[in-house]
Formats: structure tokens, sequence, C-alpha cells
């Protein structure tokens, strides 16, 4: 093909000027390429995103069920936490029960759970590809979507990624309800709240590495000027003392 050149003449170019191609036809072409795409999804893909949800069907209900299901004793610190944004609730008269719902949901589900469904590499030696990332992403939705009290619609216009586990979330919905609405959780120990039982542990600690530890504060500037290794060696005595007595 030909065009006038900056000097008249005449210069070859084939098909598409790429390099020389306008950016408004550029970003008009994309923009459709785009919207061509989205709608070839749900009617070409759908099944096939279909059959993948049926072949992660039992390990997604399986990751559900241990990141929020009751069988066994909820973490103390979890219960702990859990009273204590009732408490709160109580305390400023707060009756909604939604509020509080939110407050859980936000403070465990949406800031710990979640983090981990959308980034398993914080805390497993994986390596996490373009297409595991996304799917990773549409569980992770799902997770949010099963811990809201509000109604999950759906409809002709919603994203595939909603689409998929529709029918699925009002499942999963029970499971942060029964968590946060008091179902049997761990009893707490009061003894393991104990600063004796702290203070018994930390020093257990530091008789294993008593000579390190004592030479560390005896280098240390601030350690000197506080006597801290001096002090670590009276509390050995006395420690040790009771513990003869005894």
């Amino acid at each position: 093909m030909l065009e006038d050149g900056e000097e008249g003449g005449v210069k070859p170019w084939h098909l598409v000027k790429s390099l020389e191609e306008p950016e408004v036809c550029r970003n008009r072409r994309s923009s459709l390429r785009e919207r061509e795409r989205a709608k070839a999804i749900p009617e070409i893909y759908l099944t096939r995103l279909l059959s993948m949800k049926g072949t992660l069907q039992k390990f997604v209900d399986d990751t559900f069920q241990v990141m929020l299901g009751v069988n066994r004793p909820v973490p103390i610190a979890v219960k702990y936490f859990f009273d204590f944004l009732d408490e709160m609730a109580e305390k400023h008269e707060i009756e909604d029960a939604e509020t509080v719902h939110i407050w859980k949901t936000h403070s465990l589900m949406q800031r710990f759970w979640v983090l981990i469904l959308k980034h398993p590499q914080m805390i497993f030696d994986v390596e996490v590809s373009e297409n595991v990332d996304s799917i990773l992403s549409v569980i992770a939705q799902t997770f949010i979507d099963s811990c809201t009290i509000s109604e999950h619609k759906v409809g002709r216009d919603s994203p595939v990624n909603k689409l998929l586990y529709a029918r699925d979330i009002p499942r999963y919905k029970h499971l942060p309800y029964n968590l946060i609405n008091g179902f049997p959780l761990a009893q707490i120990d009061s003894e393991q709240f104990s600063p004796f039982v702290a203070l018994h542990d930390l020093y257990a600690y530091i008789v294993k590495y008593y000579d390190p530890i004592t030479a560390a504060l005896e280098e240390d500037p601030n350690g000197q000027k506080m006597q801290l290794a001096y002090r670590l060696q009276q509390i050995s005595s006395l420690v040790e003392n009771k513990v003869t007595d005894l």
C-alpha cells in the first residue's frame, strides 16, 4: 500500500502501521477487543469454568470448613477478641447485630483469611502463576461474599466469578455466622494468662542461654549503664534459691 510521503513521495507499508498508528485508533481497537473478549467468556468458556469449579469444589469446601467451621475449638485469641468486641458493643449500647458482625468479619475473615487465600506464598514456599492467581481471586471473593449478612444477588449482567459460586454462597454463609454468634469455643485457662507463668517460661529460656545473654549484657553500653548483667545474676540466684527451698 502507498501513501504520500513527507516530501511528496511514496512510502510502502504493510497493512497496519503499528509503530505509527495514532493513539486514538489503538485505544479504540483495544477497547473493542476487550468488549468482545468479555462477551465471549460467558458463551465460550463457561463450560470450562464450570468444569474447573467442579474439580476444585471439594478443596474449596474443605478450606472454608477449616477456616470457619466450629467442629473443633476456635483458637483462644479469636474467642478473646470476639468477646472483647461484644463487650464494646454492649458498653456503647450498639444493638445492631450487623455492626458487630461486620467488626468480626473485617478483623478475622477479610484482614486475615482473605489475605492468605489470595497470597498463599506469604506462608507457603510456593510460586503462584498468573492463572492460579486469577483462580484464587475468585475463591477469595466468594469467601468475602460468604461472610456478609446481606443477601447475595446475581443477574444476567453479573461478573462470571459471581455466577460461578452463586448457588454455593448460601451454604457457606452459615459457617461464619456460627463462628461469630457464639458456638462452642475453646475454654480459656486463667493460668495461661498469669504473669508468673509468663515469667517462669521466660526464665526457662534465659537459663538455656544464660552465658550468651550475660556476655551480651556485659558488652552492651546500655546494659553496662543499667547493670543488667548483675541484675540478671541476682534474679538467677533468687530463683535458684527458691527452687532449692521448695
